[in-house]
């Protein structure tokens, strides 16, 4: 039976109260975000979609602290976010690997930004690196990696100082759709396993129906929150998840609730 009412757990991880969000310019104001609130619990896979443009990086940027509401609060682990702190972790639709620098010193690169390397973290990111496949890559640099290969490495650097919330920004659109598949399949794995608390902003219905534990649709802009799906399908990964008899009625509760705005494209 498909579920459409809200979630919620007894342990937040991040939560976003009556949310407002203005952009101001030097002749007109924009309006991003408007009257959003959800919690996101520890453990669980969030997954937004919604119209382009109309304010789901916005929202990863709040919850990231790059960004600072307009109006209503937003906390992580019950404070304000800080895009300093080494709570959340931020993974971009680019892997931003620098060219120069081994698959190993890009690892590295944010527990040296963060001034946190030491010989304890550094063995931690190795380990991160045999752990998920790269291990025998560490001496190599961007261009010999593809480019699934490329996104796992920088979401190891990621992963490296244990953050305790994932931001993930369209992570996959760069790649090839079959790559992007397995992709999908070997990140979830991970967060997973790793018990990781993510939030996942992607275009894409079925990979945001088989990565997550809910799925929350966004109207245009201003961005609210239309309808919140809890997802309950069989499988342990995405490709498996897409084989549940029920996951074409998901995909049909939320496209038909997408189709709703004319903005989608």
């Amino acid at each position: 039976m498909i579920e459409t009412a809200a979630y919620a757990e007894a342990k937040p991880i991040a939560q976003l109260e009556n949310v407002r969000l203005i952009y101001h310019e030097p002749h007109a104001e924009t309006a991003a975000v408007e009257g959003v609130t959800c919690t996101v619990s520890k453990g669980e896979f969030v997954a937004i979609v919604g119209p382009s443009g109309c304010g789901k990086t916005s929202i990863l940027s709040m919850l990231a602290g790059i960004v600072q509401p307009s109006e209503g609060s937003v906390s992580v682990l019950g404070s304000a976010p800080d895009a300093k702190a080494n709570r959340i972790g931020y993974m971009l639709q680019r892997d931003q690997l620098l060219d120069w620098r081994t698959i190993e010193g890009n690892v590295l690169l944010g527990l040296e930004v963060k001034r946190l390397l030491t010989p304890e973290t550094r063995a931690y990111a190795v380990e991160l690196l045999n752990r998920y496949g790269l291990g025998s890559f560490r001496t190599h640099y961007p261009h010999q990696l593809s480019g699934g290969m490329r996104q796992k490495a920088a979401l190891i650097r990621t992963l490296a100082f244990s953050p305790e919330l994932l931001l993930l920004d369209e992570p996959f659109s760069a790649l090839d759709y079959q790559t992007r598949l397995l992709l999908a399949d070997e990140v979830h794995s991970i967060i997973k396993r790793g018990g990781y608390t993510a939030v996942l902003v992607t275009h894409d219905i079925s990979e945001a129906i088989s990565m997550s534990d809910r799925v929350l649709i966004l109207s245009g802009r201003p961005a609210s929150i239309r309808l919140e799906v809890p997802v309950r399908l069989s499988g342990e990964t995405p490709l498996n998840r897409r084989n549940d008899p029920d996951f074409k009625d998901y995909f049909d509760i939320v496209w038909k609730e997408m189709a709703k705005n004319e903005q989608y494209s």
